[in-house]
Protein backbone atom coordinates (compact mmCIF):
# COMPACT_ATOMS: atom_id res chain seq x y z
CA UNK A 1 0.00 0.00 0.00
CA UNK A 2 2.98 2.32 0.18
CA UNK A 3 3.24 4.78 -2.71
CA UNK A 4 6.88 5.38 -1.74
CA UNK A 5 7.57 1.66 -2.07
CA UNK A 6 5.99 1.70 -5.52
CA UNK A 7 8.18 4.60 -6.59
CA UNK A 8 11.30 2.82 -5.31
CA UNK A 9 10.21 -0.44 -6.99
CA UNK A 10 9.77 1.27 -10.37
CA UNK A 11 13.05 3.18 -10.13
CA UNK A 12 14.97 0.02 -9.17
CA UNK A 13 13.36 -1.89 -12.06
CA UNK A 14 14.01 0.93 -14.50
CA UNK A 15 17.69 1.36 -13.64
CA UNK A 16 18.75 -2.17 -12.67
CA UNK A 17 20.75 -2.60 -15.88
CA UNK A 18 22.34 0.85 -15.62
CA UNK A 19 23.28 0.26 -11.99
CA UNK A 20 24.20 -3.37 -12.68
CA UNK A 21 22.14 -4.81 -9.83
CA UNK A 22 20.68 -8.30 -9.54
CA UNK A 23 17.17 -7.46 -8.37
CA UNK A 24 15.23 -10.14 -6.50
CA UNK A 25 11.98 -9.20 -4.80
CA UNK A 26 10.95 -10.54 -1.40
CA UNK A 27 7.38 -9.66 -0.50
CA UNK A 28 7.01 -8.21 2.99
CA UNK A 29 4.01 -6.90 4.88
CA UNK A 30 4.41 -3.18 5.60
CA UNK A 31 1.76 -3.21 8.33
CA UNK A 32 3.82 -5.81 10.18
CA UNK A 33 6.99 -3.77 9.75
CA UNK A 34 5.28 -0.65 11.10
CA UNK A 35 3.83 -2.54 14.04
CA UNK A 36 7.07 -4.31 14.88
CA UNK A 37 9.15 -1.14 14.67
CA UNK A 38 6.69 1.05 16.55
CA UNK A 39 6.71 3.45 13.60
CA UNK A 40 3.66 5.31 12.34
CA UNK A 41 2.80 5.68 8.66
CA UNK A 42 3.35 9.19 7.22
CA UNK A 43 -0.40 9.57 6.71
CA UNK A 44 -0.89 9.30 10.48
CA UNK A 45 1.54 12.11 11.33
CA UNK A 46 -0.01 15.49 10.44
CA UNK A 47 3.16 17.27 9.25
CA UNK A 48 4.36 14.23 7.32
CA UNK A 49 0.92 13.88 5.74
CA UNK A 50 0.98 17.48 4.52
CA UNK A 51 4.47 17.07 3.09
CA UNK A 52 3.72 13.64 1.61
CA UNK A 53 1.02 14.92 -0.73
CA UNK A 54 3.33 17.41 -2.43
CA UNK A 55 6.30 15.06 -2.29
CA UNK A 56 4.44 12.22 -4.01
CA UNK A 57 3.15 14.56 -6.72
CA UNK A 58 6.68 15.78 -7.36
CA UNK A 59 8.12 12.24 -7.42
CA UNK A 60 5.36 11.01 -9.71
CA UNK A 61 6.11 13.76 -12.21
CA UNK A 62 9.89 13.39 -11.97
CA UNK A 63 9.92 9.61 -12.45
CA UNK A 64 6.90 9.57 -14.81
CA UNK A 65 4.95 7.12 -12.67
CA UNK A 66 1.18 7.64 -12.89
CA UNK A 67 0.25 8.18 -9.26
CA UNK A 68 -3.35 8.91 -8.36
CA UNK A 69 -4.29 8.32 -4.72
CA UNK A 70 -7.29 6.11 -3.95
CA UNK A 71 -10.59 7.94 -3.50
CA UNK A 72 -10.60 6.78 0.13
CA UNK A 73 -6.92 6.47 1.13
CA UNK A 74 -7.71 5.66 4.77
CA UNK A 75 -9.93 2.74 3.76
CA UNK A 76 -7.46 1.45 1.17
CA UNK A 77 -4.39 1.69 3.37
CA UNK A 78 -5.65 1.10 6.89
CA UNK A 79 -9.00 -0.68 6.78
CA UNK A 80 -8.39 -3.01 3.82
CA UNK A 81 -4.60 -2.97 3.91
CA UNK A 82 -2.42 -5.22 1.83
CA UNK A 83 -2.19 -8.49 3.77
CA UNK A 84 -4.13 -10.55 1.20
CA UNK A 85 -2.18 -8.97 -1.64
CA UNK A 86 1.15 -9.69 0.04
CA UNK A 87 0.17 -13.29 0.71
CA UNK A 88 -0.77 -13.56 -2.98
CA UNK A 89 2.60 -12.13 -4.08
CA UNK A 90 4.38 -14.42 -1.61
CA UNK A 91 2.56 -17.40 -3.14
CA UNK A 92 3.60 -16.22 -6.63
CA UNK A 93 7.20 -16.05 -5.43
CA UNK A 94 7.06 -19.51 -3.84
CA UNK A 95 5.44 -21.13 -6.87
CA UNK A 96 7.87 -19.48 -9.30
CA UNK A 97 11.13 -19.49 -7.34
CA UNK A 98 13.28 -19.35 -10.47
CA UNK A 99 11.12 -16.88 -12.38
CA UNK A 100 11.42 -13.53 -10.58
CA UNK A 101 9.75 -11.67 -13.44
CA UNK A 102 6.29 -12.86 -12.34
CA UNK A 103 6.71 -11.38 -8.86
CA UNK A 104 7.68 -8.10 -10.51
CA UNK A 105 4.71 -8.15 -12.90
CA UNK A 106 2.14 -9.11 -10.25
CA UNK A 107 3.50 -6.51 -7.83
CA UNK A 108 3.30 -3.82 -10.50
CA UNK A 109 -0.29 -4.75 -11.37
CA UNK A 110 -1.32 -4.56 -7.72
CA UNK A 111 0.38 -1.19 -7.23
CA UNK A 112 -1.25 0.16 -10.39
CA UNK A 113 -4.64 -1.00 -9.13
CA UNK A 114 -4.42 0.90 -5.85
CA UNK A 115 -2.29 3.91 -6.87
CA UNK A 116 -3.33 4.57 -10.47
CA UNK A 117 -6.82 3.22 -11.07
CA UNK A 118 -8.32 3.28 -7.54
CA UNK A 119 -9.19 -0.41 -7.51
CA UNK A 120 -9.26 -3.01 -4.78
CA UNK A 121 -6.22 -5.20 -4.04
CA UNK A 122 -7.73 -7.40 -1.33
CA UNK A 123 -10.54 -9.46 -2.88
CA UNK A 124 -9.94 -12.71 -4.79
CA UNK A 125 -11.45 -11.20 -7.95
CA UNK A 126 -8.99 -8.29 -7.75
CA UNK A 127 -6.04 -10.60 -7.17
CA UNK A 128 -7.23 -12.77 -10.07
CA UNK A 129 -7.41 -9.80 -12.41
CA UNK A 130 -3.93 -8.62 -11.39
CA UNK A 131 -2.52 -12.12 -11.85
CA UNK A 132 -4.07 -12.50 -15.30
CA UNK A 133 -2.80 -9.08 -16.40
CA UNK A 134 0.66 -10.09 -15.18
CA UNK A 135 0.62 -13.12 -17.48
CA UNK A 136 -0.51 -15.95 -15.22
CA UNK A 137 -3.03 -18.45 -16.58
CA UNK A 138 -6.45 -18.92 -14.98
CA UNK A 139 -5.31 -22.25 -13.53
CA UNK A 140 -2.12 -20.72 -12.13
CA UNK A 141 -4.09 -17.90 -10.50
CA UNK A 142 -6.50 -20.38 -8.89
CA UNK A 143 -3.61 -22.44 -7.57
CA UNK A 144 -1.86 -19.32 -6.22
CA UNK A 145 -5.05 -18.04 -4.56
CA UNK A 146 -5.35 -21.36 -2.72
CA UNK A 147 -1.66 -21.40 -1.86
CA UNK A 148 -1.92 -17.84 -0.49
CA UNK A 149 -4.36 -19.09 2.17
CA UNK A 150 -2.02 -21.83 3.36
CA UNK A 151 -0.10 -21.73 6.62
CA UNK A 152 3.32 -22.13 4.95
CA UNK A 153 2.71 -18.95 2.89
CA UNK A 154 1.48 -17.05 5.93
CA UNK A 155 4.56 -18.20 7.82
CA UNK A 156 6.88 -17.28 4.93
CA UNK A 157 5.46 -13.75 4.71
CA UNK A 158 5.73 -13.35 8.46
CA UNK A 159 9.35 -14.52 8.53
CA UNK A 160 10.40 -12.21 5.69
CA UNK A 161 8.55 -9.29 7.29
Amino acid sequence: VSPYSWMAFEVLCRYRNVWNIDLKFKPAYLGGVMHGSGNRPPAMVPNKFLYMNQDLKRLSEYFVIPLSPPSNPFEAMFEKGSLNAMRFVTAVAEKNKEEHVLVERVSRELWKRIWSTDQDITQPASLTEAGLKAGLSTNEVEEILNLAKSQPIKDKLKSVT
